[in-house]
């Protein structure tokens, strides 16, 4: 099999969830701090820039469940989306997130989903305060 990548860091994973103040709640209670938050999603990391959870509320439509490979150079994940392309893996496009980051998503053999994911220098942006 030809090397498409070479994997820098397993960033995070995301779930479905069908009571975010249920799941948020769970979460921090066990030590996560919150990240970002929005109405339909948010993301939480077990310390600053490591280890990520998303969780995704009954509303969120702009993906599923899924894992991701963090990257720290946009250009990467543009490289490593041109370089699939060209050994024929199916991929969506490349698109800017809200909260400041950049991906694309793709299956593997098996039919599960993964993203690629630019994170920017100092992880991901926050949109909240860490709790206490």
């Amino acid at each position: 099999m030809t090397r498409i990548l070479d994997v820098q860091k397993l960033g995070h994973v995301a779930i479905r969830v069908k009571d975010m103040a249920r799941a948020k709640c769970f979460y921090v209670g066990l030590g996560m701090k919150m990240v970002w938050e929005a109405e339909d999603w948010c993301y939480l990391e077990t310390r600053s820039g490591e280890d990520g959870l998303a969780l995704l509320g009954p509303g969120y439509t702009s993906a599923g469940p899924h894992f991701a490979f963090h990257f720290n150079r946009r250009s990467e994940v543009d490289a490593f989306h041109s370089r699939l392309q060209a050994e024929g893996v199916q991929v969506g496009e490349v698109h800017d997130h809200r909260d400041g980051t950049a991906s694309f998503y793709l299956k593997d053999p098996e039919g599960n989903w993964l993203e690629m994911l630019y994170q920017p220098p100092g992880g991901i942006p926050k949109n909240q305060q860490e709790f206490q």
